[in-house]
């Protein structure tokens, strides 16, 4: 994988997690409604995404984005897929059928950036030679 695609993954990651940070922060009351979850968990994933987004905008802006760095934000989108299937199972009995599908969706979206970056950090010098 080329410097370039990964820096376009690392910035689309990023900007889902602004999108998932705007919703927690500005919508929380009415997207938890919408998916059957309590304001409070919705704003706490806005802020986890927060974080998220300030280290793959560090990443992207590296000359090379640094290997560790960039699997670190692996293995945090990876805890964010756990997390999101340990939110439908805490909350399952209360979430609407589109709050299920929703945080599903999301969980698989986010598993392929995880997957994505984490090959192209293991390969940094295919990265470099691209």
């Amino acid at each position: 994988m080329s410097i370039r695609n990964l820096k376009a993954i690392l910035v689309a990651d990023a900007v889902t997690c602004g999108g998932v940070f705007a919703i927690g922060l500005l919508a929380a009351e009415p997207v938890g409604a919408l998916l059957g979850l309590p304001a409070g968990v919705v704003a706490i994933g806005g802020w986890i995404c927060l974080a998220a987004a300030l280290l793959m905008i560090v990443a992207a802006r590296q000359a090379v984005p640094g290997a560790a760095l960039v699997k670190l934000i692996a293995i945090g989108n990876l805890g964010w897929v756990a997390a999101s299937f340990g939110v439908i199972a805490a909350f399952a009995g209360q979430m609407t059928g589109l709050g299920i599908a929703i945080v599903t969706a999301q969980a698989l979206g986010v598993l392929a950036f995880a997957i994505l970056e984490w090959k192209a950090a293991g390969a940094p010098v295919a990265a470099a030679a691209a």
